[in-house]
């Protein structure tokens, strides 16, 4: 097994479902920090990549098929979760900041290019839940097309919440507090939303997955029974919306699992598995919507990888 390219044992006598795409990028010199967060752009065919580290671009840009476009840098210290939106008129790209200088617990969206468009949060200053639009290292967020942003809050900072804003960055409905009980949470870490009207959470120390409703706030359901090894760190649906794909960092695998339909969230079912190899270290993922493709930002390993079903 080529170091680094990991290998994927079929999960129960099941077929993989991914295989790697070893062409991606092409050039993998560009990725010189260290890389947290992904996003695809699957409308414009663009991947977008953060990454940490002193005198690198925090920002850089690749096309679907591996090429090396472009980087950014402005306002960005430590990237921790990245989003983009395609609304009819435009893109934008969202990027959660857990820096502590004088950028750091912010939401900022930005330019396709880097140019800096809104932030929400009081930059250089770390928050309390008292307040909803003051952060604490914020961990991820996710934009519907509506405008609506939902935020998890933080990644071990003060606060532990899930919090939903309007269009005009304006409190819909905020939940949670640091603990164990239902809809509480200890470091929420990766957040999506479903076609049913579903936020999903990864509720990472407390290893389970909480689901709450979009419209109302309210908790549905969680899952804890496939997380028994690693809390999940990323959760991300493939593009049919059938199955939720988990980054587990400390066991350097993705878990696939079976998306429940409209209706209760039932018990957890993991369907197949993807093992990466030892130390890569999936922090979060992205999945391109059209092509169905997985890119994982892997901390361990510095480089994304793309993965692309079989």
């Amino acid at each position: 097994v080529l170091k680094g390219f990991g290998y994927s044992p079929p999960w129960k006598g099941q077929q993989q479902m991914y295989k790697l795409d070893i062409g991606w990028p092409k050039i993998p010199e560009y990725f010189t920090g260290q890389t947290f967060c992904v996003a695809v752009d699957s409308l414009h065919g663009l991947v977008y990549v953060g990454q940490r580290g002193d005198n690198v671009p925090k920002v850089l840009v690749f096309s679907e098929e591996g090429y090396f476009l472009y980087s950014w840098n402005n306002t960005v210290e430590m990237p921790h979760g990245i989003f983009v939106l395609n609304t009819a008129t435009d893109s934008s790209v969202w990027i959660t900041d857990v820096g502590t200088g004088q950028y750091g617990h912010t939401v900022k969206q930005y330019s396709p290019s880097g140019k800096l468009l809104q932030i929400l949060g009081t930059p250089g200053n770390a928050g309390s839940s008292l307040i909803p639009l003051q952060f604490d290292q914020p961990a991820e967020i996710f934009v519907e097309e509506s405008g609506d942003i939902y935020v998890v809050d933080g990644d071990g900072g003060m606060n532990n919440r899930l919090l939903k804003l309007s269009n005009d960055y304006k409190e819909i409905w905020l939940t949670g507090t640091n603990g164990t009980g239902i809809g509480q949470f200890k470091i929420p870490h990766s957040v999506t939303v479903d076609p049913f009207g579903r936020v999903w959470v990864a509720d990472r120390d407390n290893k389970r997955i909480q689901v709450f409703d979009k419209v109302t706030g309210e908790w549905l359901g969680s899952w804890s029974s496939c997380f028994s090894e690693d809390g999940p760190y990323s959760v991300r649906f493939t593009a049919n919306y059938k199955y939720l794909i988990v980054a587990q960092l400390n066991i350097n695998r993705l878990a696939i699992l079976v998306a429940p339909p409209v209706g209760a969230i039932g018990d957890c079912v993991m369907v197949n598995t993807v093992q990466l190899a030892d130390e890569t270290k999936p922090h979060l993922v992205d999945v391109d919507m059209k092509s169905g493709a997985v890119y994982i930002a892997e901390i361990g390993a510095q480089q994304v990888q793309k993965y692309i079903p079989l």
